[in-house]
């Protein structure tokens, strides 16, 4: 073989390499981007069930109103986030205010008993379960897009089209990770 035969050898070699490359990390892309918008659409539904479980536990629970408004304001930062870390945040929040929530139900023998509440909470365990699938799933994902993305030599085409590591879906300070402290009060002495 001479030189002639080998340079457009080589020149294809290269080709066919940055086009598989672009396309994985394409894929790749997608794949996080689908799992991501997972993790979206079932905190959407958790956070659709807030203000009907909020409604229905609030005539019995007057004495946790606190955990009650933390549940609120959890939803209402997660329809404002616009960043992953952010919405993390909302999550994770939510996350502890809605356990904190059914821990301090155990107190209310009526409300443990009323079909509308065993429902939803119902319905939230199963959310809640496939929110943590979800975001492993997408953490996953983005494990091995940001090694493809900072490996040699695929770091080249990563950066020749410009893609970009993505942020984990996790925790984002030191309160948000802590566990949370339930406060249980006596049933409805008032």
């Amino acid at each position: 073989m001479n030189i002639n035969q080998l340079i457009p050898a080589i020149l294809i070699l290269i080709a066919a390499f940055i086009v598989y490359t672009y396309n994985r990390l394409v894929g790749l892309r997608n794949m996080a981007d689908t799992a991501y918008s997972n993790i979206d659409t079932l905190l959407q539904k958790r956070f659709d069930l807030v203000p009907n479980l909020v409604n229905t536990v609030k005539g019995y629970m007057k004495h946790e109103r606190e955990l009650l408004e933390a549940i609120t304001k959890a939803r209402t930062d997660w329809m404002k986030a616009s960043t992953i870390k952010e919405n993390a945040g909302a999550d994770d929040i939510a996350s502890r205010a809605l356990k904190s929530l059914f821990a301090v139900a155990e107190n209310y023998p009526d409300l443990k008993a009323n079909q509308n509440f065993m429902m939803l909470q119902e319905e939230l365990v199963g959310i809640e379960n496939k929110i943590a699938y979800s975001r492993q799933r997408y953490n996953r994902t983005v494990m091995v897009l940001n090694m493809v993305i900072q490996k040699f030599p695929t770091n080249l085409i990563a950066n020749l089209f410009n893609f970009k590591s993505r942020e984990f879906f996790e925790a984002e300070s030191d309160k948000v990770r802590a566990v949370p402290q339930v406060e249980i009060h006596g049933g409805d002495s008032e």
